[in-house]
């Protein structure tokens, strides 16, 4: 199975040999789970050297206990003879365990033009850019095929992504449907993701069952659901009276509602709003007793001035005496002294 050469023929056309798998995890290459590429021994490299492939390098691995298969490239050549290490994700794909044999052949894949892709969750298209992540992680791929599951990892979480379609489909009879994605212009579709779930649509109602419910609701309306909404009102005079003697006071305050609408295109006045409310008549006659009591309480003194005491003092400011007329400051002056006003006399 590993010769090089067969009985009468040249070199083999195809690369074909059996491994033990094992996961990545086991040479400490973490950055390797982030792609579709395997690690063989260095025996394969000195096969495949031999042989007229083209590259990149692609192959074909198959389980033949599940009949599962799936492609990958190469990443290096140092792995220990007989074993092949690969990601944890195609390992899944599979169905394998540590240490299940594989077989591994060299083939030709074309370039693909079409993938469809459905993700498992709705929480990879809720991501803030999945174009962006997907070009990106598409970057340690070098082929895709139809039926196997690629992980994306993408901030400490990783998203599985299905590929359940491939264009173009593949030449060669009997052999997986898969693309080679390495310089190739792929176009990227998007199918539901698994857990989607198609939003309820309710069926418009029909002309029939519209009229129905309009005549219903008419003869179901009740006088007070017509009546047009109360007006919003200002409660006047809600505060609590408190007395200087700490005492409490003999009567209780009433709250007055008072309507706050605009009035015939204007604000409404005090005495219109307090009208409206329907106090109109009580504040009239308790502004006319105040009036009278005040009227009482004057003892005849003019309006407009105020007076405290009683009218004692108005009738002494009557009778004070007048003020005494400012006596004339000259006459009451003394003789002056003139300078020089003595006679003049000669020596002669």
């Amino acid at each position: 199975m590993f010769g090089l050469f067969q009985h009468g023929m040249g070199p083999l056309a195809n690369f074909q040999a059996d491994y033990k798998v094992y996961p990545i995890s086991f040479i400490d290459k973490p950055d390797a789970e982030n792609g579709d590429k395997v690690f063989m021994p260095p025996s394969a490299l000195h096969r495949l050297s031999e042989m007229n492939l083209e590259y990149p390098m692609l192959f074909n691995v198959s389980n033949r206990a599940t009949g599962r298969v799936t492609h990958c490239g190469v990443l290096e050549f140092i792995a220990d003879e007989g074993v092949m290490y690969m990601p944890y994700w195609m390992m899944q794909n599979l169905v394998l365990q540590e240490g299940d044999s594989v077989r591994v052949r060299s083939v030709p894949l074309p370039k693909g033009t079409y993938v469809k892709l459905q993700p498992h969750t709705t929480d990879f298209i809720n991501i803030s850019n999945p174009k962006a992540v997907l070009e990106t992680t598409l970057r340690g791929y070098t082929c895709l095929t139809v039926g196997d599951a690629i992980c994306v990892n993408y901030n400490n979480r990783k998203y599985f992504i299905d590929v359940i379609e491939a264009k173009p489909p593949n030449p060669h009879p009997g052999g997986a449907n898969a693309i080679s994605v390495v310089d190739t212009d792929c176009e990227v579709d998007f199918a539901q993701p698994l857990d989607y779930v198609e939003p309820e649509r309710l069926p418009p109602p029909t002309p029939q069952a519209a009229a129905a419910a309009a005549e219903d609701g008419a003869g179901s309306s009740t006088p007070a659901e017509t009546a047009a909404p109360e007006e919003p009102k200002f409660l006047a005079f809600a505060g609590s009276g408190r007395r200087l003697d700490g005492k409490e006071p003999k009567h209780a305050d009433s709250p007055v509602a008072v309507p706050l609408n605009d009035y015939r295109g204007g604000w409404r006045t005090a005495a219109e709003s307090l009208k409206a409310a329907g106090l109109g008549p009580e504040v009239e006659e308790a502004g006319a007793k105040a009036k009278a009591a005040a009227a009482a309480s004057s003892d005849g003194k003019k309006a407009g001035k105020v007076v405290f005491g009683g009218g004692n003092r108005l009738t002494a400011k009557k009778d004070k005496p007048p003020p005494k007329p400012k006596e004339d400051p000259k006459a009451e002056e003394g003789p002056k002294f003139t300078a020089f006003g003595g006679k003049p006399n000669k020596l002669r």
